[in-house]
């Protein structure tokens, strides 16, 4: 399978761009975001790729970073999400706004894609909101993550929070809001009972 493209962007159009690897044009469907993310014609550029095969159509889609590429394969696993409207959903939301959105439940702000109504939208925060946290997406709920190193009194607080029904990547914003306004060195208790305020709130 074709994973990722290197070569000079030759051509590009609403959705779409031509890529140029050595004298073969490789013609990839795109989000928005990806699209202005390639540059100027006759730059050179990168893509990261996937190949969808259906019976009657072979279909390239780029992306200008691998983290948009694994956001779109978890989308175009919700029935009713094909590579068009996972697409429209990329160039509406940047990955850390979607995966925010999916943790959160907000089914309003996925909804603002072209093609994507509130059932849809709906559907696609039910079933991806557990997987949000596994994926990088640079927003909130990455930042909260990653600022828990393992082993820590946070991290212990986070699974306090977890153990008491909380969903991981609520459990590690709640943490990491407290951590800041109690300052390093917060006894563990401490954390968790301004954590508890936090995402209950």
């Amino acid at each position: 399978m074709i994973a990722k493209l290197s070569g000079q962007l030759d051509e590009t159009g609403e959705d779409w761009a031509i890529v140029d690897v050595q004298g073969v044009g490789y013609l990839v469907h795109c989000s928005v975001r990806t699209l202005s993310a390639l540059g100027e014609i006759g730059e050179g550029c990168t893509v990261h790729t996937d190949l969808q095969v259906s019976e009657n159509d072979m279909r390239l889609l780029g992306f200008a970073e691998s983290a948009e590429r694994d956001w779109f394969r978890l989308l175009t696993q919700v029935q009713g999400v094909g590579s068009k409207v996972g697409l429209a959903i990329l160039s509406a939301l940047s990955t850390g706004e979607l995966r925010d959105a999916c943790a959160a439940g907000d089914a309003a702000t996925v909804a603002r894609a072209n093609g994507v109504g509130p059932k849809l939208a709906g559907r696609i925060v039910n079933e991806l909101k557990d997987k949000a946290g596994a994926l990088p997406g640079g927003g909130l709920a990455g930042a909260s993550m990653a600022a828990i190193p393992a082993g820590s009194a946070s991290a212990d607080a986070v699974s306090a929070l977890e153990n008491l029904g909380f969903k991981p990547v609520v459990a590690a914003q709640a943490v990491a809001r407290a951590q800041a306004e109690l300052g390093e060195g917060a006894a563990e208790g401490d954390v968790i009972r301004v954590a508890l305020k936090k995402a209950a709130g």
